[in-house]
């Protein structure tokens, strides 16, 4: 926090604290579970097992109905893109995603849909989408116990956005984003946090997405040099949002998680 407490933020939000973790098992994600407390996820989450089949970068990820979903990515040469779905009774099941063309290799967070129904991906760099597909397990078409994913529609957005880090889900109609860009060329805002408002709730095919810029994503530090954005979570049963940023080296080693409360509503 500020040295005067709390700090408003434009876009109907108040910075209410920060925490912090781990950035080896933290500065890549988080999801809040039903009992309020945080799943984090870093590049040392990562199993063993998955890094040895060339999964070796773990995303932002999402917890519904008691199940962990994560998205993974493999290298520059990949052709596809894997989302892990891990039970509350802890099995783990492996939804692969062949990549259709022109689609980039990069799977940066799995945002669940308040019906459990959707998953809401997104790719790097410059896009007008985010990638939806049917939930893995949830949603009855796809595969019990795992195999291929297909997609199954997308969000078209109205306005570019870039190096998009982490979404979740505010209700069935708005996502909150994390994005990493500090080019201002897009938004005002150095690494803003970004709204997207959706013409109607997901159902499998294509619906618009209205973009606006919430706020500018903290970064302080005692340390000079390059931020980076990172997950972000909003838990709906404490109305609260997190969003986090890794600071620079020396003291990227430690990743600030940023909690918000809405100012009304």
């Amino acid at each position: 926090m500020t040295a005067g407490g709390a700090s408003a933020a434009p876009g109907g939000w108040q910075e209410s604290g920060t925490s912090y973790v781990n950035s080896l098992t933290g500065s890549q994600g988080l999801a809040s579970r039903a009992d309020g407390s945080l799943l984090h996820r870093g590049l040392g989450s990562v199993p063993l097992d998955l890094r040895v089949k060339g999964w070796e970068h773990i995303g932002d990820p999402d917890i519904a109905r008691g199940h962990t979903f994560d998205a993974y990515q493999g290298g520059d040469a990949a052709r596809s893109k894997m989302y892990a779905v891990t039970t509350p009774a802890g099995k783990r099941y492996l939804y692969e995603h062949r990549l259709d063309a022109g689609e980039k290799l990069n799977n940066s967070f799995a945002a669940v849909s308040p019906d459990d129904q959707w998953l809401v991906s997104g790719e790097w760099g410059d896009q007008d989408r985010l990638q939806v597909f049917p939930a893995p397990l949830l949603n009855s078409s796809t595969p019990p116990t795992g195999g291929a994913l297909p997609q199954a529609g997308q969000i078209s957005l109205d306005k570019p956005v870039r190096d998009i880090q982490g979404c979740d889900f505010v209700s069935d109609t708005r996502l909150v984003c994390a994005s990493n860009d500090a080019s201002k060329e897009l938004f005002p805002e150095d690494r803003p946090v970004l709204q997207v408002d959706l013409a109607r709730p997901l159902d499998g095919k294509e619906v618009t997405g209205h973009v606006s810029s919430l706020f500018a994503a903290p970064q302080r530090s005692i340390c000079s040099g390059t931020f980076e954005t990172e997950g972000v979570d909003y838990d709906a049963a404490r109305r609260t949002l997190r969003v986090e940023v890794v600071p620079p080296a020396p003291c990227l080693v430690t990743t600030a998680v940023h909690a918000y409360r809405p100012t009304s509503g």
